[in-house]
């Protein structure tokens, strides 16, 4: 079984300084049908204004994954992360993922890091493995050569084949795709496996996508993705319920 969630009918909301596309239940965009798919909460495709965000907010149990598409996102955090004296500077650009345990609680802020144009971003919510853990942070770069034409394991649970690693029985996998370029998987039918396509058209399994709209397999032993225009996909393993 493979159900479309088109681009159109997610969930919009525009603050003048942000634009945001549901594609699950988020805020006060409530839809009963759409909220979302096991451990996989929520997935946000936000557009920021130059010099706006996020300002200081907080989480408690949830693993967030940020993948930038365009400009630069600041992160500063309670952690220490994002301060001139950290490791970890903070600042997200295409290629990165960023990954934030929330675990007993934690404080953040998101800004576009840059004065002239958008920063675009998906902002994705996984149900963790484990509540009331010591929150954490991990930030990792994958390059363009590393995705090109197949998918590449950018998030897990246990940080394998260099991915950041996830308090959460999921996977993601990040790859992008244009002419010729095909590639298939196979899919454990025990899980689910749903397919956001951050921008351009891809074909998964026969059946065309276009910029945003996303793909729950549910039962599929394999995924093959091909017919790609400029695309960039995301890849989730997530559990049934």
């Amino acid at each position: 079984m493979i159900k479309i969630r088109k681009s159109a009918d997610r969930g919009r909301a525009d603050h003048g300084w942000l634009r945001s596309h549901h594609t699950f239940s988020f805020g006060s965009y409530f839809d009963i049908a759409h909220q979302g798919h096991g451990n996989l909460l929520v997935i946000n495709d936000d557009t920021i204004a130059p010099s706006k965000g996020f300002g200081t907010h907080g989480h408690r149990d949830m693993e967030i994954i940020s993948y930038v598409l365009e400009g630069e996102l600041a992160h500063k955090d309670s952690m220490g992360n994002g301060t001139a004296e950290s490791a970890n500077a903070g600042v997200v650009r295409p290629g990165d993922v960023q990954r934030m345990s929330a675990g007993t609680g934690v404080q953040h802020s998101e800004f576009n890091n840059l004065a002239d144009r958008n920063t675009h971003f998906l902002q994705i919510w996984i149900k963790p493995k484990l509540t009331g853990i010591r929150p954490g942070y991990e930030q990792k770069h994958f390059t363009a050569e590393q995705k090109r034409g197949r998918l590449v394991l950018v998030a897990s649970a246990t940080g394998a084949d260099g991915s950041v690693g996830m308090n959460a029985d999921a996977a993601i996998e990040a790859g992008l795709f244009d002419g010729a370029e095909s590639y298939s998987k196979t899919l454990d039918t025990a899980r689910q496996t749903y397919v956001h396509l951050a921008r351009g058209e891809l074909t998964v399994n026969g059946l065309p996508l276009s910029g945003g709209d996303g793909a729950l397999l549910d039962g599929e032993a394999e995924l093959t993705l091909s017919g790609g225009r400029d695309a960039e996909v995301l890849v989730f393993d997530i559990t049934r319920d």
